[in-house]
């Protein structure tokens, strides 16, 4: 069913996170895998690891994102799915009225413009495959109706990582009407609070399988599927 899918998934630099548990349950399911990350070694070795291809990249980076395109455009002429996983976690602690400027800047850098620059490069390769998908991977922190972590949350006091995953969903939202007309999907997923370290299990964190669960069922919906929407486990939640 997926086996001529082509999925690029960015963001996979070691074997505890949700870059890596997606790249090893679509490989699972017959589609071509490509990971990336900005340390070549790092990545390499986890795609031998998974037994798929690994690439450098560095999202913030247009060199970089255009030179991965020439070569995804020479090997296979076309990508499928588009997973945008690479992004930081910012502040942790800061109050906004303090924070230091340039870690917005950064923030925004790598959780929003790094995956918009990335869509906006892949963009031909996904019109030449069929039923184009992006995933952007988000954050409840990023989101209104999260009653522990979201924007309106006390607790979520991070206040740089939680405006660039706000922003990465109304980049979704935008886009998703824009891609309509060329039939490719978006939709941005919340994998929840996932124990991506060693510990988080201790403060009521899911496992990595349970977290890439509506990564996976995104990358691989059918080409009436939804689009534009925030999803966590395969199940739209209000942003």
């Amino acid at each position: 069913m997926f086996e001529n899918r082509v999925v690029l998934i960015t963001g996979v630099s070691r074997d505890t996170g949700l870059g890596y548990e997606t790249a090893k349950r679509l490989k699972e399911l017959g589609l071509t895998v490509i990971i990336t990350a900005r340390n070549l070694n790092v990545v390499s070795n986890l795609g031998e690891k998974l037994g798929v291809e690994a690439k450098q990249l560095d999202i913030t980076d247009k060199e970089s994102v255009e030179n991965l395109v020439a070569s995804i455009t020479q090997q296979y002429g076309k990508l499928d799915v588009l997973i945008n996983n690479a992004g930081g976690y910012f502040d942790q602690d800061s109050d906004l009225l303090t924070v230091d400027i340039n870690f917005m800047k950064e923030a925004l850098d790598l959780n929003l413009f790094g995956a918009l620059r990335m869509i906006q490069s892949f963009i031909p390769l996904l019109k030449l495959g069929s039923n184009g998908i992006i995933v952007n991977v988000t954050s409840g922190i990023g989101s209104f109706s999260d009653p522990i972590f979201g924007l309106a949350s006390y607790y979520a006091d991070v206040p740089a990582f939680a405006i660039s995953k706000l922003a990465l969903s109304g980049l979704t939202v935008k886009l998703a009407k824009r891609l309509k007309e060329d039939q490719i999907k978006i939709n941005a997923v919340c994998p929840g609070f996932v124990a991506t370290t060693p510990g988080l299990e201790d403060y009521g964190a899911r496992s990595v399988t349970e977290g890439a669960n509506g990564i996976v069922w995104a990358a691989t919906l059918p080409k009436d599927g939804p689009t534009g929407g925030l999803f966590r486990d395969g199940e739209a939640i209000n942003w």
